[in-house]
Formats: structure tokens, C-alpha cells, sequence
């Protein structure tokens, strides 16, 4: 009997697929079982096609697990395959049956085919030494043993079956240092691999599962074997929502592991059309332990008709929207042979585009719909938004700027920014923010004090993302955000008189560089003084950016601003060239304390302190 090589690209293509292609070995018995449903599929549909009605029942795929041996064979009842199909079909690898048998039968309805790659048997030999196939086509007598151990070749016999359909039979490979064959044998860890890729295959997956039972008036035990059906065959995201309810949903979250919490909010979508898919979407209600981690791993289950393709595919969601949990199961989308193919799918792209759609317009639902439950939400995976809103340069913005909530200034609750437009009155310019590290904290900065005495509203930011976020963002509405430190807020105030001038520009000299300007303020109130910023960076932008590999130049051009209707203003005016020096550093450091910055000489500022404290007692 002569060996038959398979052909040169097809014995490269194989060894490839031995050794790099898959980096997960266990996703064989998905291959093999999606090849035995497809083969299944066929069956049925030529069945359909001769006029008789199919019993899905009859088209069991068997596992059947040999320890002694060493073997692992699945087995199905479907069409089978003759000796020219198993040549064509296994002798040259990418050599689809399953692709060419959806072309013929594309127009036809009813018919959804997993396999559409001719490389998926050939993951049996990352676990397999030596792969027998005994397979008998259907409306023929004659059955065909195809064998090989791998990029040596293969051998094509004639031999018997008693009904056709298609046997596979792998001899497991023996146990290295590295690599754990054995558990391709244990019949846990095989329903386990079940359960996990193919649990919503059509056809029942069974198998005789070894168990233990007491004895007849005995406290003996023995042991007997029973068939087992290893998968639920009916995805729940199948099912119409009609037939389902809240309990069903949440017990899926639970069994799925997605969380130990409540959803706040289940997502499912059936789509048809250009694009066909089912998804299945939780919004959990509390954070994963590990999500602000590089171990957190984003993505959605992809399935392709019921068949896991990837546990967690990152490409069907943006960063920004990482939290939800779920899957995605598609008919469009075939069993490709690698992350790197999955990536180029334009389906796939089409999909995440519409998911993120319907995502973002569930969320909207949630915010207007159920107020308490949206602001929990954002306490969990508010930050996220935030950074989605910063990151690419603010191209998300259309997506999120209606799903970010700031406290504020109203009542210190949450507010969306268009309930902050729709309340701004008209003489208001800009949409006004402060930083820190706390409401409470914002609200009694000097800087706050002019924006609340017009009356105008102010949103609070307590956390480092938020600037650089609505810095992205730029405007809401055609109002333009404003920073409560800028040097310009837009106040319709009477300006200083220029006497104060020359007293300004005498103070400016005594601090230096350490200043841009310093001013005659319209916004103080109560306070001396404050520092404001001119250009693009914040004094809080600073102190985060200072953090940072480039503190050295994450610098805010800083103006002092002194209030010259306060109690120690004609102190300034009066004051010597000395005392003068003194105050304006006084001055200088309480405004740089008051906004968390550091004193660049405490010493110094604490003699200033002391000695001014001395002329009040002299």
C-alpha cells in the first residue's frame, strides 16, 4: 500500500498548523465537533431535498475516550465522504468541502454551515500522533480508512462500516516535561471543553460517562456507565426574549461567571439583514476586581452558530465601553484560523460598529429612565467613559459626551451635561468647572467665589481624568468649557482702575518668573488672593502632568491676582519696598497652598511669616 504525500504547500501549511497556528490545543475537539455538525447539516439537508423529514436525534456526535489505549474517537452520522472526498478533503489542506457545499446551497434557506476552512481537522494533530478516519458516504456501499502520522503523508484504504457517516480516531500523544496529554482522555476535562466551545451545538454530543452508585443493601459502591448528553443544544440567546425572563437572564450572567453582582442592565439584540447576528450584553453592577489591571482581558464571546470561536474577542468593543460582558453569535462569520485573520474581518468590524451603536443608545435608556441606577453605574465605570473621552484625541466624543455625569455646584448630585446647559442662564458664556481633590474642597477656593456670586453653576472635578477629558471634548453645545482659574472667565466686571498699575507691576518684580502677570482681580470676594492661568495647561493639569516622565515641563503660566477691595489691600499700598517684597511672597505662597501646589522654600515662607507677625506685634 503506497503512501500518498500531501502536496508541498499543504505538508508546509501542516506543519505550521502543528506548531504555531493555535496556541490553545484544546480547541481540536471544537474543530472535530463542528466538522461532525456540519457534516450532520448535510445529511440533513439532502434528506430535506429527497422529500423526507430529518431526525435531528439520529445525527448524535459520540465521544468515546480510551484510556488503555490512548485514544480519542468522535464519531457522527452524517454524510460521510468516498475515497475521491477524503482525497480532496484531507489530502490537501484548505481544501473546504464545508466551503464549497455552503456555495452551492447559498440562495437555499435553512441551511447554516460552521466549517468553512479546510485547516480545522488538522488541530488533531497538535494532540494526536497518528489520525485514523474511517468515513462511508451516504447512497454508498463501499467505506474509506484515511491514516497518517502527520507531514509524512497519508494512506487511503478500502475497508467496512456498518452506516455511514464519519469516525475519527486519535492516538493521543504521550505526556512531555511541558505538555499534559493524559486530559484529553479524562472524560471530565473532554465534557468540560464541551461545555465551554461547543455547549450550543444542534446536535447532541454524548458520551458513556463512568460513575459511581451504591450497591443494593450494601454500603459498597460500584461503578456503571451511562450515556450523557454533554451540551444544551439551545443557546439562551437563541431563544426569543418573549420566552425569557429577568431570572433566566441573570442566572446566564452567573453560570457565565461574568460577575458576582446583578447586572444593572441586560442587552439582547437579534439583527438581520446586511448583517445577521444574535448578541447577548450585560452591564455589570460593580467593578471586577482586577479591571483596572493589565490581567483584566476585554472582549466578547465570539460564537459562529453556536460554535465558540474566541472565549474573549477585544475587537467587537472599544476600550471605553470594556465592562460589558457577553457574547456575540454570527452566522457571517467563519472559523478563521487565527486572532490575526479574526482582526481583518470586515463582518466583524461591521458588528462592533453596530454594537457600540447599541450600547451607547442602552445607556441613554438607563440614564433617562432610571436615574439611581445609571448614577451607580457611573460610580463603578464612570472613569472609563472619562478616558474614553481623552483618548484619540477626542474622536469618541459623538459616542460619550451624553454618558458623562459631574457633580455640581446645584445640589453637589450628578448631572448630565445637558441638564447643566438647559439650566445656564442666558448671560452665561462658558460652562464653568473646578478642580480638586473634593466637592467640598472646590467649593471653598477663592477662584470658586466669583462664578457662585453670579450665580452661575459649577461642576466639580475630583478625579486627575476629568480635565483632560472635557479638554478633548472642548465644548458642549456651542458653550465652551472654563476653568475657574483662568485668567479670563468672561465676568462682565468694571476693570480695575489703572492706579493699581505700578503697584502691580512692583509685586511682579518682587516674585520673578515664578509668575506670568500679576493683576487686579474681578472675580475675589472675600479672599486676598488667587493664582489663575493663562494658555493650555491648569494649575491641576500641572500637578498630574508633574507625575509624570516630563514634569519638567508640565508647567501652567501662573497669574497672581490680588483683591483689591480686601482689608490688607491698603496694607500693599502703603507698604516699604521691603515690606512690600514680603507680603507679595506671603501672598504668593498662601495662593500656592490653597491650590495643593508645594512652596518652593518653606523656610523662607515661614520666616516671612514670622517676621511679619513680629511688625503686627511691634
Amino acid at each position: 500500500m503506497a503512501k500518498k504525500q500531501f502536496k508541498a504547500e499543504s505538508k508546509r501549511l501542516l506543519d505550521l498548523m502543528i506548531h504555531s497556528i493555535y496556541t490553545q490545543k484544546e480547541i481540536f475537539l471544537r474543530e472535530l465537533i463542528s466538522n461532525a455538525s456540519d457534516a450532520s447539516d448535510k445529511s440533513c439537508y439532502n434528506a430535506l431535498c429527497s422529500g423526507s423529514v430529518p431526525d435531528r436525534e439520529r445525527y448524535e456526535i459520540r465521544l468515546t475516550p480510551n484510556r488503555e489505549q490512548r485514544t480519542l474517537t468522535i464519531a457522527d452520522r452524517g454524510v460521510g465522504m468516498n475515497k475521491e472526498e477524503l482525497e480532496k478533503n484531507l489530502g490537501t489542506i484548505a481544501e473546504s468541502g464545508s466551503f464549497q457545499f455552503k456555495n452551492d446551497v447559498e440562495e437555499k434557506e435553512g441551511v447554516d454551515i460552521i466549517g468553512q476552512f479546510g485547516v480545522g481537522f488538522y488541530s488533531a494533530f497538535m494532540v494526536a500522533d497518528e489520525v485514523t478516519v474511517v468515513s462511508r458516504k451516504e447512497g454508498e456501499e463501499a467505506a474509506w480508512r484515511w491514516n497518517s502520522k502527520g507531514s509524512d503523508g497519508y494512506t487511503i484504504t478500502q475497508t467496512e462500516k456498518e452506516e455511514p457517516g464519519t469516525e475519527i480516531l486519535l492516538h493521543i500523544k504521550e505526556n512531555t516535561e511541558t505538555e499534559n496529554y493524559d486530559e484529553f482522555l479524562d472524560q471530565y476535562r473532554i465534557s468540560d471543553l464541551v461545555k465551554k466551545y461547543s455547549d450550543f451545538i444542534k446536535y447532541p454530543i454524548t458520551m458513556e460517562m463512568t460513575k459511581s452508585r451504591k450497591k443494593e443493601d450494601s454500603e459498597d459502591y460500584e461503578q456503571y456507565t451511562e450515556k450523557e448528553v454533554l451540551n444544551s443544544r439551545v443557546p439562551l440567546w437563541k431563544k426569543s426574549k418573549k420566552e425569557l425572563s429577568e431570572e433566566d437572564y441573570k442566572a446566564f450572567y452567573h453560570a457565565q461567571r461574568y460577575g458576582y453582582d446583578d447586572p444593572v442592565k441586560t442587552i439582547h439584540t437579534n439583527v438581520e439583514g446586511s448583517l445577521t447576528y444574535t448578541a447577548l450584553m450585560y452591564i455589570p453592577g460593580a467593578v471586577p476586581y482586577d479591571f483596572y489591571t493589565k490581567d483584566f482581558k476585554k472582549g466578547l464571546a465570539l460564537y459562529s452558530n453556536g460554535v465558540m470561536i474566541m472565549e474573549k474577542c477585544a475587537d467587537l468593543l472599544p476600550d471605553y465601553f470594556g465592562f460589558v460582558q457577553g457574547l456575540v453569535d454570527s452566522a457571517d462569520l467563519s472559523l478563521n484560523i487565527s486572532r490575526e485573520l479574526l482582526q481583518q474581518d470586515h463582518q466583524l468590524k461591521a458588528i462592533s460598529q453596530n454594537l457600540t451603536k447599541t450600547i451607547k443608545k442602552e445607556l441613554l435608556s438607563l440614564c433617562e429612565k432610571d436615574w439611581e441606577t445609571y448614577g451607580k453605574f457611573f460610580d463603578a465605570f464612570g472613569r472609563t467613559l472619562k478616558y474614553g473621552l481623552y483618548s484619540d484625541w477626542g474622536m469618541n466624543r459623538e459616542t460619550l459626551q451624553d454618558l458623562i455625569l459631574f457633580h455640581s455646584s446645584k445640589d453637589d448630585a450628578y448631572t448630565t451635561l445637558k441638564e447643566y446647559l438647559d439650566r445656564m442662564p442666558e448671560d452665561q458664556k462658558y460652562i464653568y468647572y473646578g478642580t480638586g481633590e473634593s466637592m467640598a474642597k472646590i467649593r471653598s477656593m477663592p477662584a470658586a467665589e466669583g462664578v457662585l456670586a453670579k450665580g452661575y453653576e459649577l461642576l466639580f472635578f475630583t478625579e486627575d481624568v476629568d480635565e483632560f477629558a472635557v479638554k478633548m471634548l472642548q465644548s458642549y453645545g456651542e458653550k465652551e468649557f472654563k476653568n475657574i482659574t483662568d485668567s479670563d472667565l468672561g465676568f462682565e466686571a468694571e476693570a480695575p482702575s489703572e492706579e493699581y498699575a505700578d503697584l502691580m507691576k512692583k509685586i511682579k518684580e518682587a516674585l520673578g518668573d515664578r509668575v506670568a502677570d500679576v493683576k487686579a482681580s474681578t472675580r475675589l470676594v472675600s479672599h486676598p488672593a488667587c493664582l489663575s492661568t493663562r494658555g493650555a495647561i491648569s494649575i491641576e493639569m500641572e500637578k498630574v502632568l508633574s507625575a509624570g516622565p516630563d514634569a519638567q515641563k508640565a508647567k501652567a503660566e501662573k497669574v497672581l491676582e490680588i483683591n483689591t477691595g480686601h482689608p490688607l489691600f491698603p496694607r500693599l499700598e502703603a507698604a516699604d519696598e521691603e515690606q512690600l517684597r514680603l507680603l507679595a511672597e506671603i501672598l504668593f505662597n498662601q495662593a500656592l497652598l490653597i491650590e495643593g501646589l508645594p512652596i518652593e522654600d518653606p523656610v523662607a515662607y515661614a520666616n516671612a511669616v514670622w517676621k511679619l507677625l513680629d511688625e503686627q506685634k511691634s
